[in-house]
């Protein structure tokens, strides 16, 4: 099992995105599909005491209201620490489907994250943040991919992570190698 807290702290980002609301009255209507607010180009960065937390951008942005949900395209994300001079959780997000009401995240076309304080990377091409249980997934038939620096690198179908527990396991086809490093 490994450590997978970070995972929380970027779903919080992307949900920060999510938080204002915009009222057009009767005249946005996302009925025909098209969205109520799009933005190109996006820039967001959360700041705690004058102090970056995390960036992310996105190439799109596009909120429909009716429906509760936003669609983000192209994201790149960073999370700080340490008077936001270290970079500690990065990654890149094909794109995203973000529920309104409920927080819950589904992500598509290519997952890529860096958690240098825990060592580890993900890769898979779809993942799924369901927000009332802190927990991120993967489908069955999914592969998903965690290594690490030293060259443990483990690969699987059906990855599962809760991020309250810091445990992480894949429900089938698991292979990989494992690294130990001894002490003297």
């Amino acid at each position: 099992m490994k450590r997978v807290s970070f995972i929380y702290s970027v779903f919080t980002f992307l949900l920060s995105l999510i938080a204002c609301s915009f009222d057009y009255g009767s005249a946005a209507v996302d009925d025909n599909g098209q969205p109520d607010i799009m933005m190109n180009d996006v820039e967001y960065v959360r700041v705690r005491d004058g102090d970056p937390l995390v960036r992310f951008t996105a190439g799109t942005a596009e909120r429909y209201e009716k429906r509760q949900l936003m669609e983000l395209k192209e994201l790149t994300f960073e999370q700080f620490q340490k008077n936001g001079e270290e970079v500690t959780v990065e990654g890149a997000i094909g794109s995203a489907w973000i529920e309104i009401d409920t927080g819950n995240i589904q992500m598509d076309n290519g997952i890529a994250m860096d958690i240098q304080s825990e060592d580890v990377s993900i890769k898979t091409d779809s993942l799924k943040w369901e927000d009332k249980t802190y927990t991120i997934s993967a489908d069955m038939e999914e592969d998903v991919n965690v290594s690490r620096s030293d060259g443990t690198s483990f690969t699987g179908k059906g990855f599962s992570a809760n991020t309250r527990e810091r445990t992480w396991a894949f429900a089938s086809g698991a292979n990989g190698v494992y690294f130990q490093k001894e002490d003297e």
